[in-house]
């Protein structure tokens, strides 16, 4: 396996979190997003966090943060882009910062499916999940001309780029995430 910069996505408005930054979120004793990062950080190089509230206490991990170079809250597509931007290794691995339970080989069998494409995302038995994929950085030029053009749809970007999904439909739990108070309460009772 190539070098790979784990990235976790925490960039968001949480809407349906009631506008509270998911990724601080307490679970299981401690933030949300330190779930991701102890999964992640072995299976990758690097580590960045995509973030634009809160900064000081992301930076609190030790790892570097950063923000989405564009305005306004575009979407997971601006904290990939950011990424692929202030990356040293030619790919990224990212993740959503409410996605506790990836499993530990989740960026290895990424890397074993990705075949020659410039990315790859997760297809668990519900539904594709394109905020945690494997994307080469080459596609951050494509990306800023795609968002600059108003496009948010993730998964359309990474298709037209040549990109697909792996199948991960063996372990639902791994992909569930927490988009609301409820679905806090009701993992928080599963795990």
């Amino acid at each position: 396996m190539s070098a790979i910069t784990g990235v976790i996505l925490a960039g968001g408005q949480s809407r349906r979190m009631g506008g509270e930054d998911k990724g601080l979120l307490q679970f299981h004793g401690q933030p949300l997003y330190q779930h991701v990062l102890q999964r992640l950080k072995p299976q990758v190089d690097h580590l960045l966090i995509s973030a634009n509230r809160n900064l000081s206490q992301y930076q609190l991990s030790g790892v570097a943060v950063i923000g989405d170079t564009l305005p306004d809250f575009p979407g997971p597509l601006a904290g990939m882009l950011s990424a692929l931007r202030a990356t040293e290794t030619d790919w990224a691995a990212f993740c959503a910062c409410d996605t506790p339970f990836i499993p530990e080989d989740y960026v290895a069998r990424l890397w074993q499916h990705k075949a020659q494409a410039p990315a790859v995302w997760v297809r668990s038995s519900q539904r594709d999940h394109p905020a945690l994929a494997l994307v080469h950085r080459r596609l951050a030029d494509a990306l800023e001309a795609y968002l600059q053009r108003g496009e948010r749809r993730l998964m359309h970007f990474l298709q037209q780029e040549g990109g697909y999904a792996v199948d991960f439909t063996d372990d639902e739990l791994a992909f569930s995430n927490i988009n609301t108070p409820d679905d806090l309460a009701r993992l928080g009772d599963r795990s």
